[in-house]
């Protein structure tokens, strides 16, 4: 670092106002090393003198991509830490904002805490509790060394079969504004003198937060993953928008671009939405950042013309660009697009003015490297009680009983003998989902948690004896011995486009598990799912019980605090459930609306009626 740029900077001043510092770095950078602050990333190709010699602004992880597997947070913050001093060292001395998808919880991290995804806690209503698992995660994110979440998800969505529906709250616009409170968790609650719209991190244990993917990712037609929202501006506005306004308000940092398009027109390339609208209108003052190899979908061939592709999403108000890989061929591409005038150079000034404020916002200036002291709460009690908690208030009863006179729940610790089934009984991964671990997620005991069956065991002590299998045996159901059957099925993990479904049926044979037991023992049936699936009146017909779980993390014992009855049902349906995927898109406030269980449906054990 030359002596220019030594301490005495006034960027360097910490009791500079954060728009002087702004000002004062921004002048002292050269256009290689602004277009260097919009450039983001993958750890992979992070190497020391690439972070140094390009002044790269940001870096992240794809989904399972960490030091190692398994990695603890300690390993991530030795890692974080590492491409941080690279950073450090370049001739500026401008940190990097190290950035993951910590979607439930900081979920790429071996033995963090994971908690239930967005479609079970838009079925709790609770504000409160979503805000506290922001401060959780928040905890939990930078005791790994990472500033940043790519979270919350704000999309309103309107068909299940859209692969990213467990990402959605609800269907209900109203719904996901009041759990856009996890900003404030993640970021810290600004005073009501904060400006509106600009960008707030409280301290050390908050993260940035991102609102995405603006704007109507959940309104694509036959939910369609990265397909296109075809509405009026109006309806844009009012069902898919305003959860953005109350994010804002809160101070939200920065705004990820959709994949999906808008009557044909791509997000990442229309500029009236992203700077007419969300910087003019809405008076955003963080920066928008694209979605992974977005800018590479602008053209056809996919990335076949680049410089048109940077041209179109930067004039479109995109301000630091994900360019996971090839960040040589970018900023090349940048440099000679700025230099033709293709891009003006106020719009690159712009962008690296949002980014900047930013990182002074958030005190990376003074703060770059990880504070260890934070490790001890990553997965530890109170994270995991706050997690169960979110766990029992997520679960929708649906079903109790075949007697509306004789409720089926809550089921009897003291049984002598229950058998429990199924492919998620004992399933961590299928219980966490996707985004966990890895992209996609995984099965088995790939963190740490309780599953179904071991909350069943720790429930009912060594008194009742637990048959479990995975598959039942026909030996197994012909025994006349068991008090009562829990079967736990649903879906295998997914993300994004993979989810897409078109079907929405029980995977791995669940239908066909449910009826063999239910056909022999009385049976509750726990449903794993990141959205409502087909349920065949002749098989509803047949359960005794049946209960939404949606994909509720590590923490299974907030099920059997509820199954047997030392917690209430409190979870209410966040979205329609249809009766037949030919209704689809079957949703509150259709003409036709004919629902198998309508939004806001909920049956507690001491009230046998809807909770709305």
């Amino acid at each position: 670092m030359s002596i220019a740029e030594g301490m005495d900077s006034v960027y360097r001043d910490t009791n500079a106002p954060v728009e002087v510092r702004i000002k004062d770095l921004l002048s002292r950078m050269t256009l290689k090393e602004k277009i260097g602050q919009m450039t983001q990333i993958e750890r992979r190709i992070a190497t020391p003198d690439a972070v140094k010699d390009f002044s790269i602004g940001s870096i992240l992880s794809a989904g399972g991509s960490g030091p190692f597997a398994k990695a603890a947070s300690s390993n991530w913050a030795d890692m974080v830490d590492g491409i941080q001093k690279s950073a450090l060292e370049s001739r500026l001395g401008i940190p990097i904002i190290y950035a993951i998808d910590a979607v439930h919880g900081n979920n790429s991290v071996y033995g963090a805490t994971i908690f239930p995804h967005n479609v079970g806690l838009g079925a709790t209503r609770d504000a409160d509790l979503n805000r506290k698992i922001g401060e959780a995660t928040a905890l939990e994110v930078r005791a790994s060394g990472i500033h940043y979440t790519f979270a919350p998800c704000l999309a309103v969505c309107r068909d299940p079969r859209w692969g990213r529906c467990y990402e959605s709250y609800s269907e209900d616009t109203e719904i996901v504004r009041k759990m856009t409170s996890i900003v404030s968790g993640l970021q810290g609650q600004p005073s009501q003198e904060h400006p509106k719209g600009y960008p707030f991190v409280a301290g050390r244990n908050n993260v940035i937060a991102c609102a995405k993917h603006f704007v109507g990712d959940g309104g694509t037609d036959r939910g369609i993953n990265e397909g296109d929202t075809i509405s009026s501006y109006e309806d844009l506005e009012r069902i898919h928008m305003a959860p953005y306004l109350d994010c804002i308000s809160q101070g939200v940092s920065t705004v990820m671009a959709s994949y999906s398009s808008w009557n044909g027109r791509k997000l990442h390339a229309d500029r009236f939405l992203l700077t007419e609208i969300l910087k003019d209108k809405l008076g955003f003052k963080g920066f928008v950042i694209s979605d992974w190899e977005a800018l590479d979908r602008l053209s056809e061939p996919q990335g076949s013309n680049y410089r048109y592709c940077i041209s179109t999403a930067v004039n479109a108000g995109i301000d630091m660009v994900m360019v996971p890989l090839r960040y040589e061929l970018f900023v090349k591409d940048m440099i000679s697009l700025v230099e033709s005038g293709e891009i003006p150079m106020a719009r690159i000034d712009d962008a690296v003015e949002r980014i900047l404020r930013v990182k002074f916002v958030a005190g990376l200036f003074e703060f770059p490297f990880t504070d260890r002291s934070l490790l001890d709460n990553v997965g530890c009690k109170l994270h995991r009680d706050l997690a169960r908690e979110a766990v029992r208030k997520s679960l929708v009863l649906l079903k109790n009983g075949k007697d509306p006179k004789k409720p089926f729940l809550p089921l009897d610790k003291i049984a002598k003998r229950i058998l429990v089934v199924g492919t998620h009984a004992d399933d961590l991964g299928y219980q966490c989902g996707g985004w966990t671990e890895t992209w996609y997620g995984g099965s088995g005991r790939i963190t740490i948690g309780t599953t179904i069956l071991d909350a069943i065991k720790e429930a009912v002590g060594d008194e009742t004896e637990v048959v479990y299998e995975q598959y039942p045996s026909a030996d197994t159901l012909a025994r006349r011995d068991f008090s009562y059957a829990i079967v736990a099925v649903g879906e295998k993990p997914y993300a994004e486009t993979p989810g897409d479904d078109s079907k929405l049926v029980i995977h791995l044979n669940g239908d066909d598990i449910i009826s063999a037991v239910a056909d022999h023992i009385p049976t509750l049936v726990i449903l794993v799912s990141g959205r409502p699936l087909v349920l065949e009146p002749w098989l509803l017909e047949k359960m005794d019980a049946l209960i939404a779980a949606w994909l509720p993390g590590s923490e299974g014992g907030g099920i059997a605090d509820v199954i047997f009855g030392d917690h209430d049902f409190k979870g209410r349906l966040p979205v329609t459930w249809f009766k037949r995927v030919e209704q689809l898109p079957l949703h509150i406030g259709v003409n036709s609306y004919d629902p198998l269980f309508p939004l806001g449906f909920g049956l507690t054990c001491n009230k046998e009626k809807s909770l709305n």
